[in-house]
């Protein structure tokens, strides 16, 4: 048993474990959910990372997204980390949108921020060899998915590391940090006040930085057409434009009447997963 596990549950005859581990990357205690199926028990299965949103914690996820019942059936392991790093000495905000909850999967490069607010490393390396190493999931069959600042996470965090995920999803991503309050108060803090910089994060930036020709399997997306974020923040249209102009492979579904909450994620969860799992094999 891992000395990583503090806290262990059944669930649909897998292994639902609460994890915590000091971080050499963020430099504070760090701690994630990690979802194991009963295929587990027989050896690696595949992994997908989930990366949640504005305020959340690891627990946002495991409690709310009704994951793992499907997750069982396909043999997928679902790990959910922490959105930030936290606790005493970490430089926060006032605000919901910046610091403490709110890392937005990039590396900060200015003051204060740049001491712990470490994300993208975090998830791609750090995190990512810790669990490869403690636990039985296959390197070889890694996916990420995500919700809103998650959502945007994943998809950049795919776009610029093919080599490491092969499939990706998101529900109602910031396709366009560049574009967006959430994106400018966040970027301008993390990364300073220069543009140019912020493009390593944009997924529509990304993806026609990338342009025509390379293998990419096809991004699922979902959006709730009630969710107030929707024209302010949020924009998939952008992403929808960026996918055609270079042909990438999309699946941007647009949903009457659902909002930007759990109860949408967890209407169209099944789907998600049936998608990482056809992907990852």
């Amino acid at each position: 048993m891992s000395d990583l596990i503090v806290g262990e549950h059944r669930c649909f005859d897998g292994r639902l474990l609460y994890c915590e581990h000091q971080s050499a990357v963020t430099n504070c205690r760090m701690r994630f959910s990690l979802y194991l199926p009963p295929a587990a028990a027989q050896g690696p299965v595949p992994l997908v990372t989930w990366l949640s949103g504005l305020t959340c914690t690891e627990e946002n996820f495991t409690a709310k997204a009704g994951a793992y019942k499907k997750a069982s059936e396909l043999g997928l392991a679902i790990l959910a980390p922490d959105t930030s790093p936290r606790g005493e000495g970490v430089a926060d905000d006032e605000g919901y949108d910046m610091g403490q909850g709110a890392g937005f999967y990039v590396d900060s490069t200015e003051a204060p921020w740049k001491p712990h607010f470490q994300m993208y490393s975090y998830i791609t390396r750090e995190l990512r060899e810790l669990v490869l190493q403690e636990f039985p999931v296959d390197s070889h069959k890694l996916g990420i998915f995500g919700h809103s600042m998650g959502g945007h996470g994943a998809l950049t965090i795919y776009l610029k590391n093919q080599d490491i995920y092969k499939s990706v999803s998101a529900f109602a991503p910031i396709v366009s940090p560049m574009n967006c309050p959430w994106g400018h108060k966040a970027l301008g803090g993390y990364i300073g006040e220069d543009r140019e910089g912020w493009r390593q994060y944009d997924s529509c930036e990304l993806i026609q930085a990338l342009g025509e020709g390379l293998h990419r399997s096809k991004i699922l997306v979902d959006q709730g057409l009630a969710d107030a974020f929707l024209e302010e923040q949020l924009k998939p249209e952008l992403f929808e434009k960026a996918c055609a102009k270079v042909g990438q492979k999309l699946t941007l579904r647009r949903h009457e009447g659902y909002d930007h909450g759990y109860f949408f994620i967890q209407t169209f969860m099944d789907d998600h997963l049936a998608h990482h799992a056809a992907l990852l094999g």
